[in-house]
């Protein structure tokens, strides 16, 4: 069973490209995500910051993308060992 997660949003920060120790390349970013959501039939402002993860090709080409420009991410969410919080871990991307 396919559980994907879809993000629309930003890329509001950049870690520097790093490799796995198995060579795999990766970067650690955060998303900004905004948008307007029907709660309830009435419409509410949604906003949410989001620690997200890529591996191999997709860290490399984000790792080359401006701070700010708009993208949809799909990818899956998980908490890493020994942490609380979750992580978006990217699987794809398109530019908005």
């Amino acid at each position: 069973m396919e559980n994907r997660v879809v993000l629309t949003g930003n890329l509001a920060e950049q870690a520097a490209l790093r490799y796995t120790p198995a060579g795999l390349p990766a970067l650690d970013l955060r998303i900004e995500h905004s948008s307007q959501q029907q709660e309830l039939g009435n419409a509410r402002s949604v906003t949410a910051s989001v620690k997200a993860v890529a591996f191999g090709a997709l860290a490399e080409k984000l790792a080359r993308q401006a701070p700010g420009s708009q993208w949809t991410f799909q990818g899956f969410l998980a908490t890493p060992r020994n942490s609380k919080m979750l992580v978006f871990h990217i699987q794809d991307i398109q530019q908005n």
